[in-house]
């Protein structure tokens, strides 16, 4: 497993008149992201909807794109993130596991962290910057 650190970030941007710094993080399993802002948001929404269907209706994700990223969090770790119950209409759910609570943790306090760092960093580089670019 390595740690990818890209140029996205789950809300601790830096910006100034010439430009922003984001960072996002992504735990890579081989070519598999392990976990990324979009799994971490998938996590905490499955946390306060209890449903997964409903956790990716609620973040825009198509459902065979929320099933993949179930898939993904629940077999790149040592234990699955998220539970699951079947039962009638209205009785079925999800629910983050121990570990899912855990990691999800962890991997809020690492990009509050290199948030948090790139805070002081970030405008020494970003001042050299000419301004915006249209891409």
């Amino acid at each position: 497993m390595s740690i990818l650190l890209e140029n996205l970030s789950n809300g601790g941007d830096v910006m100034t008149e010439q430009g922003n710094l984001k960072i996002k993080v992504q735990v890579m399993a081989g070519d598999a992201i392990a976990i990324g802002p979009g799994k971490a948001a998938l996590l905490e929404a499955i946390d306060q909807t209890g449903s997964i269907a409903g956790a990716g209706r609620a973040l825009g994700f198509s459902y065979r794109r929320t099933r993949d990223m179930v898939n993904t969090l629940n077999t790149a770790w040592q234990a699955p993130l998220i539970g699951t119950s079947k039962g009638g209409a209205g009785h079925g759910g999800a629910t983050l596991t121990p570990e899912g609570r855990d990691l999800l943790a962890a991997y809020g306090k690492l990009t509050a962290s290199l948030d948090e760092m790139a805070q002081g960093h970030a405008p020494a580089l970003l001042s050299k910057l000419k301004g915006a670019i249209d891409a």
